[in-house]
């Protein structure tokens, strides 16, 4: 069901959002606000707003934020609609009555839950009895327990229509059973029959618990497939839920590592290596709503695979599929175990200790997106190397996040020309010179002549260098830090800003960071308290030196004149900004002209090279 604004602002109008994130958060009240540790990422100085005449939540140290909808959607785990019906319950506040036909719906929907559960005891109680005896035996050489089998509610299916026979006496009708997909509906004359037989069972819960399908495991090595599940229904799609999500979102809100492994068996010897937050895809590849599942309890889950050629291409889909919803924050890992073991493979032999290892050695999505262009292929022939940069490129090109995509131009980048530096030869005639190559540039033989790659090279080399004490950024970078301690009201009124700008320079980035930190204490900012602080911290030297850069207007009287600071704050800022485009547009058009190395591209590098009065300070 929709619902509109005015309704969800009521709701909002009407949770006490300090109220609601003090639940996981210690707050303290500073002024108007609350400050707090953010729970989204660790920290020890306190950089976490809460404001309820705004009603919302902002941290300034990892960028979280939003409204109340929006914390339990991260906190909890929760959809959109859950949370508005839990605050609108909480609020008081009535949502629209479903039609008939909406609530004709949902007691059908309530009646197959039930359906499904009874299914899922009858099953668990099976396991217990004498049809159960391969089934138990089969688990307990996979040393599976009974608390374990408890815990994951384990169970048994046997032959023939054991399970039919069961929910009919209980007045459950046939059409029922075969909406909740536990029984086959009779076809080419045969009668009904259970969808599972002779096998293990693995219950699925949805979100919030309730068992709504299952997964079954053949005990006969000849039958195939091994696994299969509940067929699509009312309550369940394979392609949007994950096996034990239910029980690992509650861990991976407390701050467990988020595991994805391939099967069920695989997520029960994770959690039994102390892994809680481990589930599962159901029978298929990772799907986009399975990645947002994921990413709504943790940044950057951990997918693990089998080390094996399967294990590799299913890391290569994974990755590919997230390349479109990547965020800022928002990423994926990949732990690989040795090739032919699984986790109970692992567990077995080297004990929980090394799984969890492999775990946290999972390798970045970057290192596996260049592993699966480069690993085991020959790149002796330029124009093979002309075809993996090609490759690369599509790549960052399926990046939506712009920020992001130039990240991994500029990561790949680095990597080729690590990878292929060897190969640089200087050029006829050049034998002692160098070879005037940079980084993209190496096997290119640019038309027009050695001097045209001595400019492409320097020039590629310069806008990667990040020490340029006299560059355009760092000086800017120098008058913002400096107009923030000459005009510190300037940081609560563009906290948020300044915790968006990205310092080139670490130490005056630290000095952005500390500043943001005071503020967010709720301590009364003046020039005197923030130079004061900056002494205790170790920066009283650096903030010296940045009196030279304070443009903070002074009257005849020696008042300051906040209307000229702010001035000069907007435009610092804006050419701040300037100049991270205009290195962004410069490196973009070398990077077209080392690439198709044509006159209309050469034109382009040059007039941007004799452009170097870069915005003006």
């Amino acid at each position: 069901m929709r619902y509109g604004e005015g309704l969800l602002e009521e709701i909002l109008r009407r949770t006490d959002i300090v109220q609601l994130v003090g639940r996981r958060v210690k707050l303290a009240r500073k002024g108007r606000m609350f400050w707090g540790c953010c729970p989204f990422h660790k920290e020890n100085t306190p950089s976490f707003k809460v404001e309820n005449e705004r009603r919302t939540y902002k941290c300034f140290g990892c960028g979280a934020g939003g409204d109340a909808f929006k914390w339990l959607m991260e906190t909890e785990g929760l959809s959109f609609p859950e949370a508005v019906q839990k605050l609108a319950g909480e609020a008081g506040v009535e949502l629209p009555q479903w039609s008939a036909e909406d609530e004709a719906r949902e007691t059908r929907r309530k009646s197959l839950y039930e359906i499904v559960e009874l299914a899922c005891r009858f099953y668990e109680e099976q396991l217990k009895l004498r049809a159960g005896d391969a089934a138990r035996s089969y688990l307990e050489s996979r040393a599976l327990n009974a608390d374990i089998r408890k815990r994951f509610r384990l169970g048994y299916a046997p032959s023939g229509t054991a399970l039919k026979e069961h929910l009919a006496g209980k007045s459950v009708g046939l059409e029922h059973m075969i909406e909740a997909g536990l029984v086959r509906p009779g076809e080419e004359g045969r009668a009904p029959r259970d969808f599972f037989f002779d096998r293990v069972t693995f219950p699925i819960s949805d979100p919030r618990g309730r068992v709504v399908a299952f997964g079954a495991r053949t005990l006969k090595p000849d039958v195939q497939p091994k696994y299969i599940n509940t067929g699509e229904t009312a309550l369940f799609s394979k392609g949007r839920l994950l096996y034990n999500l239910h029980a690992a979102r509650e861990a991976a809100l407390k701050g467990s590592t988020l595991v994805v492994a391939e099967g069920y068996m695989d997520v029960i010897a994770l959690v039994r290596a102390g892994l809680e937050a481990s589930v599962a895809p159901l029978g298929t590849a990772l799907t986009e709503d399975q990645l947002s599942l994921l990413w709504r309890l943790a940044p950057e889950p951990v997918l693990c695979f089998d080390g094996d050629e399967a294990g590799a291409r299913a890391a290569r889909r994974a990755a590919r599929l997230a390349l479109g919803s990547l965020a800022p924050g928002q990423s994926l890992r990949f732990a690989f175990l040795p090739t032919g073991d699984d986790p109970d493979d692992v567990l077995r032999a080297q004990g929980a200790a090394a799984l969890r290892t492999m775990i946290e050695k999972a390798r970045a999505l970057s290192d596996v997106l260049w592993a699966g262009e480069t690993e085991g292929r020959d790149f002796s022939t330029p124009e093979r190397r002309a075809g993996l940069e090609a490759e690369l490129d599509k790549i960052v090109r399926e990046i939506r996040h712009p920020k992001i995509a130039d990240y991994y131009r500029s990561d790949f980048s680095d990597r080729v020309f690590q990878r292929f530096k060897r190969a640089i030869r200087a050029r006829p005639g050049q034998a002692g010179r160098g070879t005037g190559y940079g980084k993209r540039a190496f096997e290119k033989d640019a038309r027009g002549g050695g001097a045209r790659d001595e400019v492409s090279a320097a020039v590629r080399d310069s806008a990667l260098a990040r020490n340029a004490g006299d560059s355009a950024r760092r000086i800017k970078e120098m008058e913002l830090s400096g107009l923030m301690i000459g005009a510190p009201a300037l940081i609560e009124r563009h906290a948020e800003a300044i915790a968006a700008l990205g310092f080139a320079d670490p130490q005056l980035d630290s000095l952005r960071r500390e500043l943001l930190h005071l503020a967010a204490s709720g301590v009364r900012l003046d020039e005197r308290a923030v130079e004061t602080h900056l002494v205790r911290q170790g920066m009283g030297g650096l903030a010296e030196r940045l009196k030279t850069r304070r443009v903070v207007g002074r009257g005849p009287e020696g008042e300051s004149h906040d209307e000229d600071s702010e001035a000069r704050w907007l435009r610092a800022v804006a050419q701040f900004r300037d100049l991270i485009d205009f290195d962004v547009r410069r490196d973009r058009a070398l990077e077209r002209h080392l690439a198709d190395q044509s006159e209309e591209s050469w034109s382009e590098v040059q007039k941007l090279l004799g452009d170097r009065a870069r915005p003006a300070d």
